[in-house]
């Protein structure tokens, strides 16, 4: 009568005991173990391990309460992945915890797509939080982003050589928002190239080029006639490619680059206009790397780096088998200049939890963790161990021999020990200054950019994982939003806080019906409509 019948499908050991320590009963699934079904849905970060059998039931009351409800309703259902409860065939007054159609925010692609139409909802720029992305396989945004690249290239070819002349240009520069820097900087700069490099310098043309290629895109993106000089010719597709062959040998081989005095001083005002409409120039570098993701995979398959735009084409071509196209690619500016710790790259995992979307209801948790890569970060070698932060790529590595010896042995810090670590390099506020913050507006404007695309439903919620990497000066870039994040605990810190956010997920969507002032632990409610 009190309607506490649940059903758990997946290894969820922590749910499972905290309902019966509510005084609930378990109606459990047929032990095939895969009620209804389907396969996993890519976008799901599924579980590797299969459920274990830590079922504490020594004298089998919980098999025999089971038994006795197994023909009952169950009023609480929690499971691994979203298919494997079709939501129209619920009742009104069952729970389960996942929404339909959530793919518009929780595949590369429907992120890539829908974060586009933010400015419609939302006063937010989507390219404050999120580095600029295409899919491959839309022809429109191919060409789009071969356009991009061709530019970046110019932006990061004025960089380079303003670099070789000794100066930083203005606006490139990521200063950290507060206090000191956390003393990374050398660690990101030994990307830069000696001004001596192999064979005669380049043409000045080639300076020249860039100049006029970024001040048609400053004049383009509303800075009509910069000097009101008569526009000078736009280059072809063959002028670009000799202009890629020769950025490659500056950026990637050390070849020599001549910059004339007044050539400084137009590269240094023009980066400094493009740094006031392109909020991504700082954290974009000036090795011109770009991530490609398989648009529905998670853990990290699939993803490789690549700094060269044949090389970004061929290896999306290559993988456009019908099977891959399912998902599509996605590529997406890397960042090049991520805050590190020890020389090394880390991503942090943040949960939120929905439990309404009409009104968008949002809740944040303020506890998360971060996952180190296992070598020392650099634009020189993209291979995963240094690139990817993913715990399942990051099992396949041996850690670098020399690594920093205050770099935990299982890769994982809480957000605790990353706090710690700031105010130890002067930056005390960053985290709940401008990290924190950064985080909750990118998770907003996922959210309401996708809004009127998901499948909702009252009496459902849902709890999410987003990935985010910090720019040097800590402002956040979110990667990716995962649904039915792991809760497989694989480290220390990951048991603790994976246990305690599915106790607190419980609180919200449970304790709180019948008493909404009970406590929610570290849940924190940030956007009701």
């Amino acid at each position: 009568q009190e309607k506490k019948i649940f059903t758990v499908q997946g290894p969820y050991p922590v749910i499972r005991s905290l309902l019966r320590a509510r005084g609930w009963v378990e109606r459990k699934l047929p032990s095939t173990g895969r009620p209804l079904s389907s396969p996993h849905p890519p976008n799901e970060e599924e579980e590797e391990e299969e459920e274990e059998r830590w079922d504490e039931d020594p004298d089998g009351i919980h098999d025999l309460m089971s038994r006795l409800v197994r023909d009952q309703v169950p009023y609480f259902i929690w499971t691994n992945r979203h298919g494997a409860v079709d939501c129209r065939l619920l009742r009104q007054d069952q729970v389960v915890n996942h929404y339909a159609r959530v793919g518009a925010f929780t595949t590369k692609e429907g992120l890539c797509l829908n974060l586009r139409n933010l400015p419609w909802f939302d006063q937010a720029d989507p390219d404050t939080f999120f580095p600029r992305c295409y899919r491959l396989g839309a022809v429109d945004e191919r060409q789009a982003f071969i356009e991009d690249f061709r530019l970046t290239a110019a932006r990061s070819l004025l960089k380079a050589a303003l670099e070789r002349a000794g100066d930083v240009p203005a606006g490139t520069e990521q200063t950290p928002k507060s206090g000191e820097g956390p003393g990374e900087r050398s660690h990101v700069h030994h990307t830069m190239l000696p001004t001596a490099g192999p064979g005669p310098p380049l043409p000045p043309q080639l300076v020249e080029e860039a100049l006029q290629a970024c001040e048609q895109h400053l004049g383009s993106l509303g800075h009509q006639d910069i000097d009101g000089d008569p526009p000078s010719p736009r280059m072809t597709g063959t002028d670009w490619d000799r202009f890629l062959r020769d950025y490659y040998h500056v950026v990637h081989e050390g070849a020599g680059l001549a910059l004339s005095g007044a050539q400084q001083e137009r590269c240094r005002a023009l980066l400094r206009r493009l740094a006031g409409r392109l909020p991504q120039l700082g954290m974009e570098g000036d090795r011109n790397v770009w991530i490609l993701k398989p648009g529905a995979k998670s853990r990290g398959r699939g993803i490789v780096c690549a700094a060269r735009l044949e090389e970004v084409l061929r290896l999306a071509g290559s993988c456009a088998a019908p099977s891959a196209r399912v998902g599509g690619w996605v590529v997406q500016k890397y960042v090049e200049r991520p805050l590190l710790i020890f020389g090394t790259k880390f991503d942090v995992r943040q949960w939120f939890l929905v439990t309404d979307w009409n009104p968008l209801t949002v809740w944040f948790y303020r506890e998360s963790y971060l996952r180190f890569c296992s070598r020392p970060f650099s634009l020189r070698r993209l291979d995963a161990a240094r690139h990817l932060c993913n715990v399942s790529i990051q099992k396949q590595c041996r850690p670098a021999r020399g690594r920093h010896p205050r770099l935990p042995p299982d890769q994982i810090w809480s957000c605790q020990q990353l706090q710690a670590y700031l105010a130890q390099v002067g930056q005390a506020g960053a985290w709940h200054q401008v990290m924190v913050p950064g985080m909750k507006t990118a998770v907003v404007g996922a959210l309401r950019s996708a809004q009127d695309l998901v499948g909702s439903r009252k009496g459902s919620f849902e709890l999410y994982g987003a990935d985010f990497i910090f720019g040097e000066d800590c402002q956040p870039w979110l990667l990716e939003i995962n649904a039915s994040p792991t809760m497989a605990p694989s480290s220390a810190v990951t048991g603790r806080l994976c246990a305690s956010v599915q106790r607190d997920t419980l609180r919200v969507v449970i304790d709180r019906r019948d008493d909404p002032t009970c406590p929610i632990g570290a849940f924190e409610l940030i956007y009701k409509e």
